[in-house]
């Protein structure tokens, strides 16, 4: 039986791993491609594309910076965990959560643009997407189910009115 389940109620997510894992994987897996099959972002160092993929690059992570922090402040407030196979004590949708059910993937996708471009390679850029789909489908669904059981009525409502992403 998984440790996450007990009389078919979750008591958490069920998620065995640090999901930013998946984002340094992907991050990991574009830069060995780009190793092997170079596809530069922009190819003159010292350009002016190349100077507008730095700049486009720190803004990413100040956006990374102000979403991270702003959510994690939410959780703070709320004192519950950020951590996925610890349970939830309190269900949290102020902060960044007013706009986004997701606000700390969301966050770690636009630092993961920010590697990317710094590593100047389209492959790490297009890795995100594959990236995407295992966190939707090893992470956020198994924190949605849990959080569906644990806050039945307040968290239906919240979907209701909450985009999953942006």
């Amino acid at each position: 039986m998984d440790d996450a389940v007990t009389d078919d109620q979750p008591t958490h997510a069920g998620v065995h791993f640090p999901p930013p894992f998946i984002y340094v994987g992907g991050i990991v897996i574009g830069w060995l491609l780009d190793r092997a099959w170079p596809w530069p972002v922009t190819r003159v160092p010292g350009s002016s594309a190349s100077t507008a993929r730095v700049i486009l690059a720190f803004a990413f992570v100040v956006a990374y910076l102000v979403l991270f922090l702003g959510a994690l402040s939410a959780f703070r407030r709320a004192r519950t965990t950020l951590i996925p196979n610890r349970p939830a004590t309190a269900f949290v949708t102020s902060g960044p959560y007013r706009w986004s059910r997701n606000p700390m993937y969301v966050s770690l996708a636009l630092l993961y643009l920010a590697v990317a471009l710094w590593v100047n390679s389209w492959w790490a850029v297009l890795m995100l997407v594959p990236v995407l789909v295992v966190v939707q489908t090893a992470v956020i669904a198994r924190e949605e189910r849990y959080l569906s059981s644990a806050f039945p009525g307040d968290y239906q409502s919240y979907c209701g009115r909450t985009r999953r992403w942006l």
